[in-house]
């Protein structure tokens, strides 16, 4: 065939897939959807079958980025919905660990149809994937990896790496295993092209010198170790030291963005994996237990109140003053709840550093408190020229704030010691404590000073 005539079938077909992207109503062949995740962005926006339309008329390789970009439990619907041919064919083209990520969002008896679709090997692979707990090193690591053997020379394991490197994981690391693939080091790329030719990998590597995890390593903590050392992948061993995998910086910038819209939707009862696509029926049956739990807290703090009903009666400004009290304290403890919070999430915290943070924050509850304590007392002195007033307002404010921080530090590492999740409804726990609390001592100073 004539190159012109080779030239004009590519051009037909260019045409022809962006005609059937425009019936798809799609215009993601623009060149504002360059890269996979704008083409990711702009599916999300398209409902589901024009979505299955779109990357099945799109080359394997951008639809496999686009799908590998889209939310997985999205992403796990447009499977479904797919021929299973086109499915498997997309799964094929991902990496491991990110088609491990959609495919447990799959329907399991579909996931077998369409793990039935693809090559032996991959299959396998695949389902070995499956089998981790998706919370640990091995759920989040990539095992498409390079691997070059302990005998080898420089020269040997930079032709190996230029014969494997389309098929594999960039390589940002050299991973050195012995004949029972035992991981024996860890090179940098750069130090191998440095290094001086016919060099063999067993002078050039120390065994004792090698960072790795367990593959049940909880992800925070691999993402922790990736963050402290500074690593862009970090390898993922078993019991006996054999190398499995490797997880790289993109899976742990992507753990770290979760667990940080875990712990803010935790702390105020929300499902911590809740979205705005998830069924309002799902989110009633989480959201509806924590409720209650404030609800009942509420009732603690409204039974103080009535605790205090003649007082209030005598001198409705009392009524006034007492939310600026809880209100001030809440808020000090929130700040305090937040950087407890993101400590524990970022970093391993031992007893004696945890309540050494707690002794902290309440320094700065009494610094924070005492200021504020004078501004009110001047303000309440102004206000009501009641100088047991102002002292009283003063001294509930200084109190609770007190409160405030301490409970902001303590409630995660208690919330920690007894199993659950630091982040789990604490801002719920902490305002019940400085609503009552700063319901309790305001009132109460002002029934002993002013009555």
């Amino acid at each position: 065939m004539e190159r012109a005539d080779v030239e004009d079938d590519a051009e037909f077909e260019t045409n022809a897939a962006e005609v059937s992207l425009r019936l798809c109503g799609s215009d993601i062949d623009s060149e504002e959807f360059i890269h996979a995740a704008d083409r990711a962005e702009h599916l999300e926006d398209l409902p589901l079958s024009k979505q299955v339309c779109v990357l099945t008329h799109l080359s394997t390789e951008e639809a496999a980025e686009a799908l590998a970009e889209l939310d997985e439990e999205m992403a796990g619907d447009v499977l479904e919905s797919m021929d299973a041919d086109d499915a498997a064919r997309l799964i094929a083209e991902m990496d491991p660990d990110d088609a491990v990520d959609i495919l447990e969002e799959v329907d399991e008896d579909h996931r077998d149809i369409l793990l039935s679709n693809l090559p032996v090997e991959d299959a396998e692979q695949l389902r070995n994937l499956l089998t981790f707990d998706p919370d640990t090193a091995a759920g989040v690591m990539n095992t498409d990896i390079i691997t070059v053997p302990l005998d080898a020379t420089v020269d040997d394991a930079i032709q190996l790496i230029r014969s494997e490197l389309e098929e594999k994981e960039m390589p940002y690391y050299v991973y050195v295993v012995d004949e029972h693939e035992i991981l024996e080091g860890v090179l940098s790329l750069r130090n191998l092209m440095l290094a001086r030719p016919g060099t063999p990998l067993a002078e050039m590597v120390n065994r004792q010198d090698v960072i790795a995890v367990q593959y049940d390593t909880d992800k925070e903590e691999v993402a922790r170790q990736l963050a402290h050392y500074n690593f862009i992948c970090l390898p993922v061993v078993d019991r006996e030291e054999h190398l499995m995998g490797v997880v790289t910086h993109d899976d742990v910038l992507d753990i770290i963005q979760e667990e940080a819209s875990s712990d803010m939707l935790g702390m105020v009862g929300a499902g911590q994996d809740e979205t705005v696509d998830t069924p309002w029926t799902k989110s009633v049956h989480i959201r509806l237990p924590w409720l209650v739990i404030n609800m009942c807290t509420s009732s603690l703090s409204a039974f103080i109140v009535s605790l205090f009903e003649g007082s209030i009666a005598e001198m409705a400004l009392l009524a006034v003053l007492m939310p600026m009290v809880a209100n001030q304290a809440g808020n000090t403890g929130q700040q305090a709840l937040a950087v407890m919070i993101r400590q524990l999430a970022t970093e391993s915290f031992d007893a004696k550093r945890s309540w050494g943070a707690v002794v902290r924050e309440s320094k700065i509850g009494l610094g924070t408190g005492l200021v504020m304590a004078l501004i009110a007392y001047i303000g309440v002195l102004l206000l009501s020229g009641n100088g047991f007033l102002a002292f009283v307002m003063g001294v509930s404010l200084l109190l609770d704030m007190f409160l405030g921080a301490i409970a902001g530090g303590a409630i995660p590492l208690v919330l920690r010691a007894l199993g659950r999740d630091p982040a789990q409804a604490s801002s719920i726990f902490l305002t019940a404590l400085t609503d009552s609390g700063g319901f309790f001592i305001f009132l109460g100073l002002a029934t002993v000073f002013l009555f």
